[in-house]
């Protein structure tokens, strides 16, 4: 019976979910400079985020914070200075001898709980993804689907998450990828820094744009 609804928002979700954003940048770097298992973490970490968001949509909590200026301001502000604090912290890499080099592009340390909280943090912070989110509940999942079913859509959210940027991670910590990437080294770190203090800017400084 609600076949058709699921598969809707299982389209919707796919092209969401494969946009480059925070989430994709943040397992890149992960998986490159850190290894196949921070990778995974990090995958785990952004599907865990996903549960926040189904769970305060069904709540309703999403659409109070969406209505309110000063709390949704606020979420995007934290965000932002997350992203540009990832971001800084890569962009201060620094070069490296050849043995160092060597050394790194076997795995620099990062621990399963510092790659999951990481992927949890960019993933809950993220604003757009309450938008996502709150639209997918109140405009495309009908009021009628009982709450037990969208609990379902909300679970299957996640886990396909998960699983999706499992397969960025496993596909960009193979050896041969990373090697490529190590070739550039702390360039690496930069360009990806960039990205993140990027995108942390750009979200701090729409509400700005917007009114102008």
């Amino acid at each position: 019976m609600y076949w058709n609804e699921f598969m809707l928002v299982a389209l919707v979700h796919l092209l969401a979910v494969i946009s480059p954003g925070p989430d994709f940048a943040v397992v890149i770097r992960n998986s490159v400079s850190s290894g196949r298992r921070a990778g995974l973490f990090t995958a785990l970490g952004l599907g865990s985020g996903i549960v926040v968001h189904v769970t305060y949509s069904l709540l309703g909590i999403g659409l109070i914070v969406s209505q309110s200026v000063w709390l949704f301001n606020l979420m995007k502000l934290l965000a932002a200075a997350y992203l540009l604090y990832i971001g800084i912290r890569a962009l201060r890499a620094k070069p490296q001898s050849s043995e160092q080099a060597n050394i790194a592009s076997t795995l620099k340390s990062m621990s399963a709980r510092q790659a999951i909280a990481q992927g949890f943090i960019t993933n809950g912070l993220n604003p757009k993804a309450t938008l996502f989110f709150l639209s997918l509940f109140t405009v495309v999942i009908s009021h009628d689907t009982p709450l037990v079913i969208q609990a379902g859509y909300g679970l299957y959210l996640a886990v396909a998450t998960g699983a999706w940027f499992c397969l960025v991670a496993l596909l960009f910590s193979r050896d041969s990828v990373r090697r490529g990437f190590n070739r550039m080294g702390h360039w690496f770190d930069r360009l990806m820094g960039t990205v993140l203090i990027g995108l942390g800017l750009h979200l701090a400084l729409s509400q700005w744009l917007k009114r102008g």
